[in-house]
């Protein structure tokens, strides 16, 4: 049976300068890059570094690596060719605050990839993404002001979330 232990006292924690999630794709990190910063307001390249030569795994061209900013977190990217695959074990989260927002992201994201239930979908690239509106965490942990199951249940029965009818099932 696995350890669930805490490590000895003296195992010491290490200190890094930075801890960034990278994203590897076949052979389109411009391509995903350029729409991703150019979906959120808070978001920039930082560095693109192409393969000036030609390589026996990188063709000439490709990114070798970039840099980029959405809404302050740092992300990388680049490409590794056709054995490189997305899958939905790691997601990423934009949290909108109304429901205008949350279309245009969805309307973005989606376009070219793949709606899936929940809130969630799947961009050209293979990237799953959730779009979620900011109320969706209180309706989902205050029980005072609502009924976190009904909006559970009503959030189950979606693609894209639909915020007023979140609501409304929170408030039965």
């Amino acid at each position: 049976m696995p350890s669930t232990a805490i490590p000895p006292a003296h195992a010491e924690k290490i200190a890094v300068r930075s801890v960034v999630p990278c994203l590897t794709f076949r052979d389109q990190a411009e391509a995903a890059v350029n729409l991703y910063v150019s979906v959120f307001t808070n978001a920039k390249i930082t560095s693109m570094v192409r393969m000036e030569a030609e390589g026996q795994a990188i063709p000439k061209g490709r990114v070798l690596h970039a840099t980029f900013e959405l809404n302050g977190q740092k992300y990388t990217a680049f490409d590794g060719g056709p054995h490189f695959k997305f899958t939905e074990a790691f997601s990423m989260v934009a949290t909108v605050e109304t429901q205008a927002e949350l279309d245009e992201v969805w309307r973005r994201l989606s376009e070219g990839g793949k709606e899936g239930p929940c809130g969630w979908l799947t961009d050209r690239f293979g990237v799953s993404w959730q779009v979620l509106p900011e109320s969706l965490g209180r309706m989902m942990t205050d029980s005072k002001s609502g009924n976190p199951g009904k909006a559970m249940e009503a959030l189950l029965q979606m693609g894209k979330l639909d915020i007023a009818a979140l609501e409304k099932a929170y408030k039965s």
